[in-house]
């Protein structure tokens, strides 16, 4: 059985800070099952236990996961002194504490994107272990051969050695390809193309595993992601 502090508990859910949370149990706005609670410190099942704020029902998620249409020149990071970063994205109705990107796409990497406060469950998503597929459209300089898609298929060894993963190209266009790989290395599809002397003039996820990017969500747009898919991505 899960058990927390009052005020970690209010602080979390609501995305205040804990002397935010403190003034609010102090006020008296805060009820656990139906009484009025001034004591921080109490003990709560957040599971079992009705918790409202200012009449309202608290519906407990220990964790959240949130899936963003990345738009070009943001970071893929949770905070940035000079630049604005994926988190400072999420609305309001999703933000709280600890938010992190799941993986990194690059500053000029479009798509999908998963952010959340879950460690254990990025770690899964991100380990070559898991074998999690990632899908990108992506856009070269250069046309697309037969060679360049059966290289792919075998694992590419980028220029300084490494040796990726096969991974799936197909040709959209002459100059267009889609690209599943399972792993994350640092510009990795870029260093794969760059093999074969072709730059990407953009790159853009189009899905992660089963989740693929909702049509209808714009650049810089988020929506939360459903338990039973978050349960079976990994």
């Amino acid at each position: 059985m899960e058990k927390l502090r009052l005020d970690k508990f209010i602080s979390s859910q609501l995305n205040v800070s804990r002397n935010e949370a403190h003034l609010a149990i102090k006020k008296g706005t805060v009820t656990v099952n139906g009484e009025v609670i001034r004591d921080r410190s109490l003990i709560i099942n957040p599971n079992a236990d009705k918790i409202t704020h200012n009449g309202q029902a608290i519906t407990y998620k220990k964790y959240i996961y949130i899936l963003m249409n990345k738009p070009s020149g943001v970071l893929s990071a949770s905070n940035d002194k000079n630049r604005h970063t994926v988190v400072d994205l999420v609305p309001p109705n999703l933000k709280r504490q600890g938010l992190f990107p799941v993986g990194r796409l690059d500053k000029d990497t479009t798509g999908l994107l998963i952010i959340t406060d879950d460690g254990e469950f990025a770690h899964r998503v991100i380990s070559p272990k898991s074998n999690i597929p990632k899908c990108y459209l992506a856009e070269l300089d250069g046309d697309i051969n037969d060679e360049i898609i059966a290289r792919f298929s075998e694992g590419i060894v980028l220029a300084d050695g490494t040796k990726c993963k096969p991974a799936e190209l197909c040709r959209v266009s002459k100059n267009v390809a889609r690209i599943t790989i399972t792993e994350g290395k640092y510009h990795q599809i870029k260093r794969m193309f760059g093999v074969f002397d072709l730059g990407v003039n953009s790159l853009h996820r189009e899905s992660v595993g089963h989740l693929k990017l909702p049509k209808e969500l714009f650049f810089g747009q988020c929506v939360e992601i459903l338990s039973k898919d978050v349960e079976l991505l990994c």
